[in-house]
């Protein structure tokens, strides 16, 4: 029986790559987003071409009842869910310095970012430990993708770093809490990837990838995290809850 994967924010950039990725190791792949379905169909013709099942799920991961019904929805559909990947995200609507930034713009950001997949991660690890106590060797595992800024501060987008630290400790908390049921948690760090969130700082970003800003000095893409979480869902890395993968071109890693 193929093992089912649910990629939050899986119709675009990262969550896409990460869908495309687990699709070729044979995963079925239910992703989210918030558009209507008939845009996203493509994307699922891509995925169903793979050779797996594919559907989607559309949800706000920041509403209680919203991701009540995709879980259910996905369960629905494939009978079963194995891997949780916590992917969606937004970034501030505008980048204002942190002495001008407004309480709505944070409010909602960490709702989107922070809230909602804490919640989704207490959703569906109840199920996994249900499932757990019924088959001690159910597969199942929890990735959230966070970002480098859980660690590196950028003062014009304050609330977007502080939400992905907030989930930094959310992977570790649940790693600690879920570890007596053998279900491991697991950070991945992006860097700076190519996608349509960073479409807007492309000449920005290609300025400091040529003043040496990492090691790799290339943009990163949506098949770089992909293939990260690849392995982790696959099972490569057991013994090794909690900790964090860093897909960053070596960005860093302090040099003198």
């Amino acid at each position: 029986m193929k093992q089912t994967a649910f990629i939050t924010g899986g119709s675009r950039g990262i969550g896409l790559g990460i869908a495309k990725e687990l699709a070729k190791a044979g995963f079925n792949i239910a992703i989210n987003g918030v558009r209507e379905k008939e845009s996203v169909q493509p994307v699922l013709d891509e995925l169903t071409a793979l050779g797996i099942k594919a559907d989607y799920v559309p949800g706000d991961v920041s509403g209680k009842q919203s991701r009540e019904k995709m879980l259910g929805e996905v369960l629905n559909i494939f009978g079963h869910l194995n891997v949780l990947v916590n992917n969606a995200g937004i970034a501030p609507k505008e980048r204002k310095d942190i002495l001008e930034a407004t309480e709505e713009s944070f409010d909602n950001l960490i709702n989107v970012n922070l809230k909602g997949p804490y919640f989704l991660t207490q959703q569906v690890a109840n199920y996994f430990v249900g499932e757990k106590k019924k088959d001690t060797m159910f597969p199942c595992c929890i990735i959230n993708i966070s970002s480098v800024s859980a660690t590196v501060a950028s003062v014009n987008r304050g609330e977007y770093c502080i939400s992905k630290a907030g989930i930094a400790m959310a992977t570790k908390l649940w790693a600690a809490r879920l570890g007596e049921f053998n279900i491991p948690v697991y950070e991945v760090q992006p860097g700076i990837i190519k996608t349509d969130m960073t479409a807007g700082v492309v000449e920005k970003y290609d300025k400091l990838f040529a003043g040496g800003l990492a090691i790799q000095s290339r943009w990163g893409l949506p098949e770089d995290v992909g293939k990260a979480v690849k392995a982790l869902a696959s099972g490569d890395f057991p013994y090794s809850t909690g900790q964090v993968i860093m897909v960053d071109g070596g960005q860093t890693v302090q040099r003198l």
